[in-house]
């Protein structure tokens, strides 16, 4: 059969750190009366304690191609992330725009931090239901995770300086990034989005005006999302 853990036939789990249980001997547990979740607390080189959930099961990888354990994945990203942006300003404002989001994602992916990964990372720290922005902030300066509802509900706030027919759009694009993520986010997703919602792109445009305009409002409240935590 094909292994559960890695998703091969035959099993090439080898040297892969796991968290099965001790008990029922499965990953995640499936005890009728499963162990209590505990936390690994790790402490970087800022001196901070980051938390990972040690009942979460992953399967990380160096950039040798080597498994290495979530804490040791931990550590080369915290390390490795001031080459991409210099404190959260920055990292904020770059994760404000599709174009610059895109980019900083296929270069985190080029130097070994795939999405897959910062997703399961993602798990470990319980920000299930916040943004992938939330995990880099988390690991890069400690900062809690935002839930992406309460980050729509502060879009929300800003809705004041849009029309009434751009409000409808808008709040349409955050149900589908609440329920699936910052993906929805992307430029490229936008004629889907509009399909979606005004079933062509012809009716589209006669509600909100010519694609150009339709883009920039799209792309234009996406910062509104990222600085929930500022004020």
């Amino acid at each position: 059969p094909v292994c559960s853990i890695c998703g091969k036939r035959p099993c090439e789990c080898e040297g892969i750190k796991t968290d099965r249980c001790k008990i029922c001997g499965k990953a995640p547990c499936e005890c009728d009366n499963p162990p209590r979740r505990k936390m690994i607390k790790v402490k970087l080189s800022d001196g901070k304690v980051r938390e990972l959930d040690s009942m979460v099961q992953t399967s990380f990888w160096s950039t040798e191609g080597k498994p290495i354990s979530s804490e040791e994945f931990l550590h080369s990203m915290f390390g490795s992330l001031p080459e991409f942006f210099n404190n959260e300003d920055e990292l904020r404002a770059i994760w404000s725009k599709p174009d610059t989001r895109k980019k900083l994602l296929q270069e985190l992916n080029d130097n070994g931090f795939t999405q897959s990964q910062l997703n399961d990372l993602r798990s470990l720290v319980h920000a299930e239901d916040s943004d992938l922005y939330d995990v880099l902030a988390y690991v890069a300066f400690s900062t809690n995770p935002v839930k992406r509802s309460q980050r729509a509900e502060y879009a929300k706030s800003h809705f004041g300086i849009y029309e009434s027919k751009q409000r409808v759009f808008l709040d349409f694009v955050l149900k589908q990034y609440v329920e699936s993520g910052v993906g929805e986010l992307d430029d490229l997703k936008l004629p889907e989005l509009l399909t979606l919602k005004y079933k062509a792109i012809a009716d589209a445009k006669r509600e909100l005006g010519d694609i150009g305009s339709i883009r920039n409002t799209f792309i234009g409240f996406q910062e509104h999302l990222y600085y929930a935590e500022k004020d």
